[in-house]
């Protein structure tokens, strides 16, 4: 997932010769790749085709993958287009969950409240 410029040249001649020894292995890998340069982009319009190709292709976990995509296809279009996030309120949730977990079987709410408050 890489950018394959910022790959070590062992890693290189790795995907290289892989690439060459399967085109399943480099249909993935250029499938992969124009999927992570849509997200870094933003590019919202490359979203159709590329759902087209996964689904097209002959790898059944590309073609469920886009299948799941394409069923919550507003939002993700949304977060293609829109510069807005939840990122900070799902990491928020997951410190909390994280607490309330080491916690499981102890004190109450009280204490609950000053760790998540007053983290150490």
């Amino acid at each position: 997932m890489l950018d394959p410029e910022k790959l070590k040249p062992e890693e290189q001649a790795y995907r290289t010769a892989l690439q060459a020894l399967s085109p399943l292995a480099d249909a993935v890998y250029g499938l992969a790749q124009r999927f992570v340069q849509m997200i870094r982009d933003r590019d919202a319009q490359a979203l159709d085709a590329w759902l087209a190709d996964a689904t097209a292709s002959p790898v059944p976990e590309l073609q469920r993958f886009a299948g799941s995509l394409r069923r919550d296809y507003a939002a993700v279009s949304a977060a293609l287009k829109l510069p807005w996030s939840n990122g900070q309120v799902e990491g928020q949730i997951n410190r909390l969950k994280l607490i309330k977990r080491q916690m499981f079987g102890r004190d109450k709410l009280e204490l609950l409240r000053v760790r998540v408050l007053h983290p150490t």
